[in-house]
């Protein structure tokens, strides 16, 4: 297919100027509809509509010329863009196309000031002998040659389409007016420059006059590492253009830069940018071209100058285990576990997951599984990971470090040093805390200027940080056991220790604020926090509450550890007290029973008989939802040992009430009832309303359990009615959930269904909110439908409750897949 030919790129200008005047003219706005039809063949082109949206006129004309360029272009090879431009041309012609006026003999021969003309034209009244047209004289050829100064690209690029595109739409979106400038940011070692280079290199292209390439972060003037000067650059751009002499000054070689490369249709990659100050005097100015960023942090000040910034996250896991295979060949293939650990252990960065196939290759009978194991000590691919004999991820990290602002920088390490995956800015605040003279029970003074927002802000920005949430952040896989080596090295011993009991005494204030919220009848009395100057995380309602607790529950259970490791005993046993609210709605039984065990510990070791008494019923229920009820069992004993021997009726009821639920779950039903029995009269003698309609709770299901359903009914009604009253919304919200499943299998289909769909909705959300109550309503339901022959919805709640229970409870979860495997 033949391209328009020059001739008719400049009538497609004249015609293109001329209906611009007016654009409200039926030419223009059937233009529009020819630049739709380009657009499906290369949405790039819509950038540069419409041509004079910025009323400045040297720019109008450069765009003007370059939309006529492309859409001849895209007419070269693509049939529907032709067809319209030829029409468009057609109905609309440029001055140089208007037909005569037939009418007008005597001025045919008349050249009028506002005509156009294109190509060889002769004007005269008698010509004798011949007309000879003779080319013209082709322009000098240029001394330079046109730049191709990208790096070059590795054989392989795996991964990385979802980037690819998000380049893509970001350069297609942009302002027809404005010069194009692209920031690519992120870790040390997740591929910007490649993903960078290899992106132009799939645009060349679209810039026939070049690519220029300069490393910012090479050397700074006195051959120490650091910026390269923009002035540097500058030199060496000007000279690859052709200038034939470079100004001394920044300000000048800036001005001439510009000049040069306005109307040029050129690429520049500014590989490891430090700031935006260094990158700003070394952007195009105009429409045609496009700068694309790399940097370590986000270079947010570019954003004034119109840049967009795409952020570069690691490989997926699929495609860094096929980097891994590169060297690694077969071997990968038949340690799946192994290799999926080395990438982890990597943190899907192209850098140190290539290092790791590298080492597979130089030791072909090393097994993956020896790789995984030797990256999993000390600083694990951090060191572990070199090139000639350099651990260049850590190099790349203190690198990162070193420019920081001395408040970022005490904020990194002393974040380092925290047993913790998630970090709250009002723990970041916290860790400002000159803990002169703190000690286990105290709290430290709090001096606000490290944690201030311009050193979280800092973190960020260099991408040392992620921010998850509002105000919630992590760090990296990589970058945490760096922080720590730093926070180990440079913190010196009380330091160390008053960053960590500040640490733990946030995550007291924190989690008591949260069972405040959730549990307040779980309030142990005579254990307030005393007020101090490390202030909570702001939790608004039940929702925010639980939320907080599964963000950060690994960070609490981390406190928990080092408070059992350096003894510090009354924070041990309180915090695993405090966390009740997380063991009772989200269920973690392993991380349970592991901080019940040590709070269990620490209360024996502080002589706190009723710290020991809480961790020992409250650390049963761990054991039983575990499925070990002998040993659940031996823990309600040893409570109801101690609280009788200390005449705690309300702990002697609890116990009992913990030895009839092992019974029930256990099957032996006539124990239960006793022991259920037995927990009521007690709580009833010292007027323990809350408790006494617990046990008319458990009651019900024993009843349940042996089909007295009448009886469950009636246990149920008086609980659930009595828990209501008392403002207990989720405790009247598992009564209601229990109720429903017993009407239903009592024959009130729609009474019961009515109760369990209600209950679904309050699980979800606000006061109630419980993923294991949600996922049992669900398998309630589902049994519901089941029971009246509806076996598509049966199915459906099924498979909601099995996909909730994966996570809460794997044997139920196998339970439910057994469950839908039946015919």
């Amino acid at each position: 297919m033949r391209a328009f030919s020059s001739d008719g790129q400049e009538a497609l200008l004249s015609a293109i100027t001329v209906c611009g005047a007016d654009p409200e003219s039926p030419a223009w706005r059937d233009l529009a509809r020819v630049v739709d039809t380009a657009a499906r063949a290369n949405p790039a082109v819509t950038r540069l509509w419409p041509p004079n949206a910025t009323g400045e006129r040297p720019v109008e004309a450069v765009i003007r010329r370059q939309l006529a360029l492309e859409l001849c272009t895209l007419a070269a090879h693509d049939t529907a863009t032709r067809d319209a431009l030829a029409a468009w041309l057609h109905r609309h012609p440029g001055p140089a196309r208007t037909p005569p006026d037939p009418t007008a003999a005597e001025t045919s021969n008349v050249i009028r000031g506002d005509s156009v003309l294109h190509g060889p034209t002769v004007q005269a009244r008698d010509i004798n002998g011949g007309v000879h047209f003779h080319p013209p004289a082709p322009a000098p050829a240029s001394n330079h040659p046109v730049p191709r100064q990208l790096p070059p690209v590795a054989a392989r690029f795996i991964g990385r389409e979802a980037d690819r595109q998000g380049l893509n739409l970001l350069r297609a979106g942009r302002p027809a007016h404005a010069a194009q400038v692209l920031v690519v940011s992120g870790l040390a070692g997740v591929g910007k420059t490649t993903l960078a280079t290899h992106w132009l290199y799939e645009h060349a292209d679209s810039f026939p006059d070049g690519q220029l390439y300069a490393d910012l972060g090479g050397r700074a003037t006195d051959g120490e590492p650091g910026p390269t000067s923009p002035a540097v650059v500058l030199e060496a751009f000007l000279v690859a253009l052709g200038a034939s002499s470079v100004p001394a000054g920044i300000a000048q070689r800036s001005a001439l830069w510009r000049s040069m490369t306005s109307g040029l249709r050129l690429a520049v990659l500014l590989d490891s940018a430090f700031t935006a100050a260094q990158v700003r005097p070394l952007l195009i100015g105009a429409p045609t071209g496009l700068t694309v960023v790399t940097s370590r942090t986000n270079l947010t000040g570019l954003r004034v100058d119109g840049a967009s910034v795409h952020r570069l996250e690691g490989l997926s896991a699929e495609s860094a285990v096929e980097l891994l295979a590169i060297g690694g060949g077969t071997r990968v293939a038949r340690e799946p576990a192994a290799a999926r650990e080395v990438v982890r252990l990597c943190g899907r960065l192209p850098l140190t997951v290539a290092l790791a196939s590298a080492q597979l290759a130089l030791r072909p009978h090393r097994s993956v599984s020896a790789l995984a194991e030797s990256l999993s000590l000390g600083q694990g691919a951090v060191d572990g990971l070199r090139v000639d004999g350099e651990a260049v991820m850590r190099t790349a990290l203190d690198l990162s470090y070193e420019i920081l602002p001395d408040e970022s920088r005490a904020l990194y390490r002393r974040m380092g040093l925290l047993p913790a995956d998630r970090h709250d800015l009002s723990l970041l605040t916290a860790l400002a805390a000159d803990a002169e003279g703190a000690h286990d029970t105290g709290h430290a003074t709090r001096d606000t200027g490290y944690a201030s927002d311009t050193a979280v802000h800092a973190l960020v920005e260099a991408n040392l940080l992620e921010e998850t949430g509002p105000t919630t952040y992590r760090f990296h896989d990589l970058v945490r056991p760096h922080a720590r080596r730093l926070g180990e090295e440079l913190e010196d011993a009380g330091r160390q220790e008053r960053t960590l009991r500040c640490f733990v005494d946030w995550c007291l204030v924190s989690a008591a604020a949260a069972e405040h919220i959730l549990t307040p009848s779980h309030r142990l009395p005579g254990h307030d926090l005393p007020a101090g100057a490390v202030s909570p995380a702001p939790l608004d309602g039940p929702e925010d509450a639980l939320a907080w607790l599964d963000t950060y529950r690994n960070g609490l259970m981390g406190a928990v550890r080092h408070s059992a490791e350096v003894g510090w005993d009354l924070s041990c046993w309180r915090l695993t007290d405090l966390m009740w609210p997380l063991f009772l709605r989200l269920r973690p039984s392993a991380m349970g029973i592991e901080a019940h065990r040590l709070g269990l510990d620490a209360a024996r070791r502080s002589g706190s008989r009723q710290g020991e008494g809480r961790m020992l019923t409250s650390g049963a229920i761990g054991l039983r939802n575990a499925g070990r009820y002998p040993e659940a069992a031996d823990w309600y004993r040893q409570a109801l040992e101690l609280a009788t021997a200390d005449r705690d009726v309300r702990q002697q009821a609890q116990a009992l009430s913990g030895l009839g639920h092992v019974g029930l779950l256990d099957h032996q039903l006539d124990d239960a009832r006793d022991h259920f029995e037995h927990a009521l009269r007690l709580r009833e003698s010292i007027g323990y309303r809350r408790g006494a309609a617990l046990s008319r709770r458990r009651l019900g299901e024993t009843a349940l359990a042996a089909d007295d359903l009448a009886t469950a009914t009636e246990h149920l009604r008086r609980a659930g009615t009595e828990l209501d009253a008392l403002g207990e919304t989720y405790e009247a919200t598992r009564v209601l959930a229990l109720l429903g499943h017993v009407l239903d299998r009592a024959g009130d289909s729609t009474g019961g269904v009515g109760l369990l769909r209600e209950c679904l909705t309050r699980f979800r959300a606000g006061d109630a909110r419980s993923e294991h109550w949600e996922a049992r309503c669900l398998e309630w339901l589902g049994e519901a439908a089941e029971s009246r022959g509806d076996h598509a919805e049966s199915i459906r709640h099924y498979e909601a409750a099995r996909e909730l229970l994966r996570r809460l409870s794997p044997e139920d979860a196998q339970r439910l897949d057994d469950r839908l495997r039946q015919p």
